[in-house]
């Protein structure tokens, strides 16, 4: 092996770290970007993993190209390394390429993550991954807030909206319905969750505390 960059075992963690962020980048965008995932330490076998590799015919252990060299030699002139977005061509059909420096031990550049887009994929296709149902669930919904204590406050109203609207959960239980909604949403890995949610259900922080150790058994 004809080595480019000594890595040492933390730099290799962190490139090993970005392969499942390909795979949720191909979830998202679909099969018209090609991903691919560069180590430094060999430039000769330097793609450790590749998304749609068939765009381009490479495969992992495939070489660096010319052109991510160049954008090395680019990124490697700032003091601070800042992706690079560029229009490129593959076998003459258009791409729309992005390559983003992998930073490793030391603040050098260690890997890359390169990111192109076949601008000649049908319309249908490339729409077909915003709607497709097949893997996600249609149902489900986000709240963006300002802040932790919004983020409390606007589920736990959504908690106490379903848990009064359900006729079947008596009101003795209403209580410790709402905590096990919260429970299962993670609010309360939120600094002073507990306490909010205490103070707005009128209950002690000991009850709530009943409640969620009854729930880790």
């Amino acid at each position: 092996m004809s080595k480019y960059l000594t890595l040492t075992k933390t730099d290799r963690m962190i490139l090993e770290s970005y392969k499942v962020v390909l795979d949720g980048l191909s979830t998202y965008l679909g099969d018209g970007y090609e991903l691919i995932l560069h180590s430094l330490e060999d430039l000769e076998h330097s793609v450790i993993k590749i998304i749609n590799g068939h765009y381009t015919g490479r495969i992992e252990g495939a070489p660096i190209t010319d052109l991510a060299l160049a954008m090395l030699n680019k990124m490697k002139e700032k003091k601070e390394p800042e992706p690079l977005s560029y229009f490129n061509k593959k076998n003459g059909k258009n791409l729309k390429s992005a390559t983003i420096p992998i930073i490793g031990e030391n603040k050098r550049i260690i890997g890359l993550l390169c990111i192109n887009f076949h601008m000649e994929i049908s319309l249908d296709r490339f729409i077909s991954t915003f709607i497709s149902e097949s893997s996600c669930d249609a149902g489900t919904t986000e709240t963006f807030n300002d802040n932790v204590d919004d983020l409390i406050s606007s589920s736990l109203n959504d908690a106490k909206v379903k848990v009064y609207a359900n006729a079947t959960i008596s009101s003795v239980n209403k209580n410790k319905e709402i905590i096990h909604l919260l429970y299962q949403k993670g609010i309360f890995n939120m600094k002073d969750a507990v306490i909010k949610v205490a103070d707005n259900l009128g209950i002690s922080k000991n009850t709530v505390y009943l409640h969620l150790r009854n729930m880790e058994k």
